[in-house]
């Protein structure tokens, strides 16, 4: 399949480098970030969850109301929502978009953050949970006739549901994670996977046990996971003028968490860090890791934004020209990587650059390389 790009839309234009305190929905500026996705041919776009923030849902419906091409994820945590819910909910949504909802499923990497809804629930058993999860969906969606359950962590009696995916059968479900579990789930139920960005060789190593996942529950090569990589490029006109950008983008991140953590001023960065607890959840972990080896990695990953921010979600970034941040990402494309996920620290204004001066860049690599390959054969 064809290498696809996501990115997040935002619901206001607070950013990490410009935080706006206490901003709610904007509308209009919504609608423009999405328009501005599909309008630079992004293929898919990320609603995220969070258990202070705004309903997916919702968020998604609108998306979907303003775009024409763009895929809408929806961020769910199985803790938030009873399958048989989630189920028509996205069969609505999907049908609302004529066929573009994807679900991605978190289940839950901080037991602090699960508890403010109410789940309890160790680690292990949420992850079991997911996979009960996503087996009822699969059913919902494709039962014909009620049906009854009667597991671990769900139990009702015939259920029967009339909302139907547009194809019938199913909507794309992504898995993302870093752990045994994650892979095991991931590798044997998703459509996609989804990973962090990390340095070549060590994503490689994560896309292979996604795959010995995926064979030992008796999958095809060619019905693998799909992979989903995801970093933050920061993007100059050249790569001085890059680095120039990211060093202050650093500053900027370390002087906002000072702030948010009791300090006030940027010398106070370094205390803040060291007050910081170790993340629970393994990726979080992995970065953290990877980051105390140095600084830049393979072309232009580069780590002390992961540092700045504790390995809070997506962090890593990668920092260049935008014929170097296309070859970077062309080197995840040819580990396997098919969807490419991008946001920078300036939400709008980044969007508009990845979609003026990378996207098309990564594309005309790959049909260059797709039209040598025809030659070549013929």
């Amino acid at each position: 399949m064809p290498t696809e790009f996501i990115s997040l839309t935002f619901p206001n234009a607070s950013t990490e480098i410009n935080p706006i305190s206490g901003a709610g929905i904007d509308p209009a500026y919504l609608v423009r970030y999405a328009r501005t996705l599909d309008d630079y041919d992004f293929n898919y776009t990320l609603v995220p969850y969070d258990s202070s923030s705004y309903d997916p849902f919702t968020i998604g419906a609108t998306i979907a109301a303003a775009t024409k091409n763009l895929k809408i994820i929806i961020a769910l945590r199985p803790n938030t929502l009873y399958p048989t819910v989630a189920a028509k909910a996205l069969a609505t949504l999907d049908q609302l978009s004529s066929g573009r909802a994807v679900v991605h499923f978190i289940a839950g990497g901080s037991d602090a953050e699960q508890a403010k809804e109410g789940d309890f629930l160790p680690k292990d058993q949420r992850y079991a949970r997911l996979e009960e999860y996503i087996r009822i969906l699969r059913r919902a969606w494709q039962s014909a006739e009620p049906f009854d359950w009667d597991g671990t962590f769900y139990q009702f009696k015939q259920f029967s549901n009339r909302v139907r995916p547009v194809n019938g059968t199913s909507i794309p479900i992504s898995v993302g994670g870093s752990s045994e579990e994650a892979y095991r789930i991931g590798g044997a139920l998703a459509d996609i996977f989804g990973l962090w960005g990390e340095p070549l060789k060590e994503t490689k190593e994560q896309i292979d046990r996604i795959y010995q996942a995926a064979a030992r529950a008796g999958r095809p090569n060619s019905d693998r996971p799909r992979i989903w990589v995801t970093f933050r490029p920061i993007i100059a006109q050249t790569d001085d003028l890059a680095w120039q950008k990211a060093y202050h983008t650093l500053d900027v991140l370390k002087a906002n968490q000072a702030r948010s953590s009791g300090g006030g001023s940027q010398s106070s960065d370094s205390k803040a860090q060291a007050r910081a607890p170790t993340p629970q959840n393994v990726g979080s972990q992995r970065l953290l890791e990877i980051a105390s080896r140095g600084d830049v990695h393979d072309r232009a990953l580069w780590y002390p934004t992961v540092t700045a921010t504790n390995a809070r979600g997506a962090s890593t970034a990668l920092v260049g020209s935008p014929q170097t941040i296309a070859d970077s990402i062309l080197d995840y494309v040819d580990l396997g990587a098919e969807l490419i996920s991008i946001r920078g620290y300036d939400n709008l204004n980044d969007a508009i650059d990845y979609g003026r001066y990378v996207l098309p860049k990564v594309r005309s690599a790959l049909q260059e390389r797709e039209n040598n390959g025809a030659n070549s054969v013929s």
